[in-house]
């Protein structure tokens, strides 16, 4: 094993020969003209088939078709986010802040929204119902941890992504890395903006006040247009929440177990709309993700950041933004160093999921939704800013990566072991041993 002088990790002659003998499989530190050629077929394909194929429809018709899906699924999100606000009201009246705390350690609210988001396979729903919570009374210092967990939640896919890749030495070493990398950068992030907003409330302040200037009564035209456009989403969206209330609620029964069934009910719902806007934006926009995708890498960080940011705006999915990074990455036509700014800017992007779900409510809630909202895209920003502004903190992710996936390559223990332990085991323990004291 030997690094090169940028610290990339290249195969060397007796531990992977076929590998070293493959140009395919060789990680260059130059721009690659011709990814999509290299990718041995990770990249090509037919696009996925739309969940609404069963509308027989071809062409244009068919996109229109698809279109209009993801536009009714954005209403199902934001009503589901109303539903859950509303459950959570009807289930714990006016003893919200009671309810959590058990969760007002900061370490326990990270670790849900971290596990619920590894169970979940979406920082999205997490994120969506985080909000609905926020504006049905959970309190932002419960909010902001659980926020930071949904990241730190949502680097498991590309990460199981890449254990598909575990046959081949070189390449799984290479995939393992691009995968982690979005793991170290985003465990990094908290380690640095957890204890900020402990001591200083920095994301509480932000967020607090660029949610006064959109949607505050004193936030000027800004918050006048971002209002309105509230109360026209939620004016659109209450029939069919209070509807789903009013069906629930003529049951009968006890407040609290009506309040569970309605959380339970958004968060299905959540669960299964994202799935399916997920993927017929990924029939719809996939292609053209792609080719943001392989006109980016390599032109700087800057760059990469961006192109990552925008196609996984366009595709809804920052799973589905760093899974098609993986495989290129393992077949050696793009080096770490080139992936990693893209996987960064997928953390930006996916916060426009919370930022939509935010517009369900209107007046006080609608603030304190536009909040949470806010929180997950500062998260991402100032961890962005000062972790590539920093050239000493910019280089620690991918060197932790390539450790990380060198012994992983050798012993695929390493690679069960952090995926099973960060993800699962970990975060199950630090919230059910403290409740046994």
């Amino acid at each position: 094993m030997a690094e090169n002088a940028e610290g990339n990790i290249n195969p060397s002659p007796e531990s992977d020969h076929d590998a070293a003998t493959s140009s395919a499989l060789t990680v260059t530190d130059q721009p690659t003209t011709e990814g999509p050629a290299t990718d041995a077929g990770a990249d090509d394909g037919p696009p996925p088939a739309s969940p609404l194929s069963f509308i027989p429809l071809e062409g244009r018709a068919a996109s229109i078709r698809d279109w209009v899906g993801v536009l009714v699924g954005v209403y199902i999100l934001i009503t589901a986010v109303q539903v859950i606000s509303g459950g959570f009201k009807t289930a714990t009246g006016d003893q919200a802040e009671q309810l959590f705390t058990f969760a007002s350690n900061p370490l326990i609210a990270l670790m849900i929204g971290l596990l619920a988001t590894a169970l979940t396979q979406s920082s999205s729903t997490t994120t969506s119902i985080v909000v609905g919570l926020t504006a049905g009374g959970m309190p932002m210092e419960v909010a902001i941890p659980m926020l930071m967990g949904a990241n730190l939640g949502t680097t498991m896919t590309n990460t199981l992504v890449s254990l598909g890749m575990a046959q081949d030495k070189s390449v799984f070493r290479r995939a393992f890395a691009a995968a982690t990398v979005h793991d170290f950068f985003n465990l990094m992030a908290v380690f640095i903006l957890l204890p900020l907003e402990l001591m200083f409330g920095v994301l509480d302040r932000v967020s607090g006040w660029l949610a006064g200037a959109t949607s505050g009564s004193d936030g000027g035209i800004v918050a006048a247009i971002f209002g309105g456009l509230g109360t026209a989403v939620k004016a659109a969206t209450s029939p069919l929440s209070d509807l789903i209330e009013t069906i629930v609620s003529a049951v009968g029964l006890p407040d609290v177990v009506t309040g569970i069934i309605l959380i339970v009910a958004g968060v299905a719902l959540i669960l299964s709309v994202i799935n399916t806007i997920g993927k017929l934006l990924k029939g719809l926009m996939v292609g053209k993700a792609k080719q943001v995708l392989h006109a980016a890498i390599g032109r700087g960080p800057v760059t990469g950041i961006f192109s990552g940011m925008i196609m996984t705006i366009m595709v809804q999915s920052s799973s589905t933004t760093t899974s098609l990074a993986v495989p290129l990455a393992g077949s050696g036509a793009f080096t770490l160093r080139q992936i990693y700014p893209f996987t960064v800017g997928a953390n930006i992007g996916t916060t426009i999921t919370a930022l939509i779900a935010a517009f369900g409510f209107s007046g006080i809630e609608g603030t304190l939704a536009m909040q949470a909202a806010f929180v997950h895209l500062m998260f991402n920003v100032l961890a962005t800013v000062i972790i590539f502004g920093l050239p000493f903190l910019r280089v620690v992710p991918p060197r932790c990566a390539e450790f990380l996936a060198k012994h992983s390559a050798e012993r695929k223990l390493w690679a069960a072991v952090w995926t099973l332990g960060v993800f699962v085991a970990l975060p199950l323990l630090l919230i059910l041993v403290p409740q046994l004291f």
